[in-house]
Formats: structure tokens, C-alpha cells, sequence
């Protein structure tokens, strides 16, 4: 299903973002000086286009300093002390488990191996035949399948079908080893959208993650992903389930963000005519996500999913001022959605970068203000 909305991504852009580039840069124009080619994002201290760090969407330095070693190395155990030593319940270890099985699963694409060469990843294999036991190994290796099989083949075939039973098998294994960990059912939630679980298997899963992690914000954008594909995309279902989520978000909690995640998951299913980003759903979704950020922690680390998602939004609604704070918090990392589901997400992302500085500055805004 990622393959999917990577190539329903990519038409969007070609065929309304595109256009929505030249609208703008034209109506920019009309409202006042400022052009998307003249606005020059480093006088606000943006990083580069080229400078973008694609791999996550905010920083964790702890984890990309892991990685260098676990891929410089091919040695698996600064990965298993750092998983180690993160709670285990916290938004924070599911995004680290999700880091270490993407890294080994795109090493393995780019060297599948041969007769002379061991193939990319090899430090996982190694992590899980030398310590089977341990927890965070098992969660990688579970989460590395779930990726291959949405990586390497089609949804509803034989060999989608054969790695996601896989991937079934060693969730359960990665469960039995940390009961109270959350984690193993959350990859679940990815291999119960594959195989297509029942309601009734899904909503057994579901309380599972409820009972060990309740707010937890991946376990629900992993389950939204699971309704829109379970009921063939059906908006109100999708709505209703993340309406739901929002209602009964604590103070703080990042859940009351939800809905403007259901609107972007739909937006295929939607005529976008002009106007309708300024419409009521849209408006409503994105009061609810700005309210989110604004109570959560400063340290929450789905925070930066929240505010990626904002700019994309508030750009296509024209608030401009709104849409530079959020990028003032963000700007230097993309490997967040809506950026990841394109062929470059540096590129995407400083295109709507350039739309909010250049309607910015169009409007009155300079980098004093800004400031200010």
C-alpha cells in the first residue's frame, strides 16, 4: 500500500502542485512583491535544499550516531543498548525500531548479495542469531519484514502473503519476549492491513495496544492506516475513528491532531477545487492539530509529524504566518509525511517552503518579524 501512495503522491504533484506552484507564484505577485524565486529561505536560517536530512523528521542524535556505528561496523550491539535503554511504551522507541529495520532493509536493496559478498544488513541477521532473546532485536526483525514485504512485492500476491505470515510470526515471538512492550503489537497493526484481519481480529489486536499504551500517536496513525484500507478508503469510518481518538485525547496528548491525518489520507477521494483548504473540514482539522502542538511536551517526538503535516496544510490554505512557525520548528529535517511519500522529499519540502516565505513576505513578513 506505501507503493500506492507513493504513486498517488507523485500524479498529485505533477498534477496539483505543479499547476498550485504557478497559481501561487502568480497570485503572490498580484498581493504584493514577492516571488517563490526571489524569497531566499537562508535569510531565515533554513538549511539548504541539498542539506535536508531526509532519514527522520526531527533530530535524535543518539540514534543517528547508532546508526553510523551499526552500519560502519556491521555490529549490531550499540543498536540493542540503545533500544535497550528506551522506554519501551514511549513514541520515542517505536520510532527508533522503525529506524534500525528501514536502515537494514534499504541496505539489503542496494546490496542484495551475491557469491562473493554478503548482502546488506547482515548485522540484523546476526543481532537475532546471536541474542534470539532479546526483545528489541526481535521488534526490528518483525518490523524489517513488514517493510520487505510492502518494499518487495505486490499486496494480495504469494510472496506478500508468505512475508507478512512471516512477519505475523515474529511479532508474536517479539511479544512473548517483553510482555507489557506495546511495540510488537504495533507492527501488527501493519501486517493486520496486509492480510486483511477481520474487525473482530483487528479490534482484539487493538486492545491490546490500548491496555499497554493508550496514547500511544504511531500505534493510532498505524491503525487509521488500517481502516482506510480495510474498508476500501471510506472516509467516514477513517473520520469517525480518528474523531474519536481526538475526543478522548488527554491535555497534551498529540491525538487531538488526528483528524488533519484522516483529511490527508482521503485527499485522493476529494475534489480539490479551489477552496476547499479553506474549507470547514479542513479548517476544523487544522485548529485541532495547532491546538495539539501548542499543549504537547517541546520534547514529544511525534511532535515534528504533527507540525510537518501542518506546513503542508497551511501552505495549501494560504496562512502563511502560521505555516512559517511551524517550518521555524521543523526546518533541517523531512523524513516525515507528506515529504516521504514522494521521490524527493528535500525537493517537495523546499517547495512549499519557498510558497510560505514568498506569501510571507508578500504580506508584510520579513525575517525581523519573523523573529519577533
Amino acid at each position: 500500500m506505501e507503493i500506492l501512495w507513493v504513486l498517488i503522491a507523485l500524479v498529485m504533484m505533477s498534477f496539483v502542485i505543479g499547476p498550485m506552484v504557478m497559481r501561487r507564484r502568480a497570485g503572490i505577485q498580484q498581493v504584493a512583491p514577492g516571488d517563490p524565486d526571489a524569497a531566499d529561505p537562508a535569510n531565515y536560517g533554513f538549511v539548504q535544499q541539498e542539506e535536508l536530512d531526509i532519514r527522520m523528521p526531527g533530530p535524535d542524535q543518539d540514534l543517528l550516531d547508532v546508526l553510523d556505528v551499526v552500519q560502519g561496523t556491521q555490529n549490531y550491539r550499540a543498536a540493542s543498548q540503545l533500544l535497550a535503554g528506551t522506554e519501551a511504551e514511549g513514541e520515542r522507541r517505536w520510532q527508533r525500531v522503525q529506524a534500525f529495520a528501514g536502515a537494514a532493509a534499504l541496505e539489503l536493496q542496494q546490496r542484495p548479495g551475491g557469491v562473493s559478498d554478503a548482502p546488506g544488513g547482515q548485522w540484523l541477521r546476526v543481532w537475532r542469531a546471536e541474542a534470539p532473546k532479546d526483545a528489541g532485536g526481535a521488534a526490528v526483525h518483525a518490523e524489517f519484514l513488514v517493510q520487505q514485504a510492502w518494499r518487495t512485492s505486490t499486496p494480495g500476491t504469494d510472496d506478500f502473503r508468505i512475508i507478512m505470515e512471516e512477519a505475523k510470526a515474529a511479532c508474536g515471538d517479539a511479544a512473548l519476549l517483553a510482555p507489557g512492550d506495546p511495540i510488537p503489537y504495533i507492527i501488527e497493526l501493519s501486517v493486520a492491513r496486509g492480510l486483511a484481519y477481520s474487525q473482530p481480529e483487528f479490534e482484539k489486536l487493538w486492545l491490546k495496544i490500548l491496555d499497554r499504551a493508550p496514547t500511544h500517536m504511531g500505534a493510532h496513525l498505524a491503525a487509521l492506516h488500517y481502516w482506510c484500507e480495510k474498508w476500501h478508503g471510506s472516509r467516514e469510518l477513517a473520520y469517525a475513528f480518528a474523531e474519536s481518538a481526538a475526543a478522548r485525547a488527554p491535555q497534551g496528548s498529540l491525538l487531538a491532531a488526528m483528524p488533519l491525518f484522516a483529511v490527508f489520507e482521503h485527499l485522493p477521494e476529494v475534489n480539490l477545487v479551489s477552496g476547499f483548504y479553506q474549507s470547514e473540514v479542513v479548517t476544523k482539522a487544522i485548529h485541532g492539530a495547532l491546538f495539539a502542538v501548542h499543549a504537547a511536551r517541546p520534547d514529544d517526538p511525534m511532535l515534528a509529524h504533527v507540525r510537518h503535516l501542518l506546513v503542508w496544510f497551511l501552505v495549501r490554505s494560504e496562512r502563511w504566518a502560521e505555516a512559517m512557525s511551524q517550518l521555524v520548528h521543523v526546518d533541517g529535517h523531512v523524513g516525515a509525511l507528506p515529504w516521504t511519500l514522494t521521490a524527493d522529499p528535500a525537493a517537495d519540502y523546499a517547495i512549499f517552503r519557498a510558497l510560505a516565505v514568498a506569501g510571507y513576505e508578500a504580506n508584510g513578513g520579513s525575517p525581523a518579524t519573523l523573529r519577533a
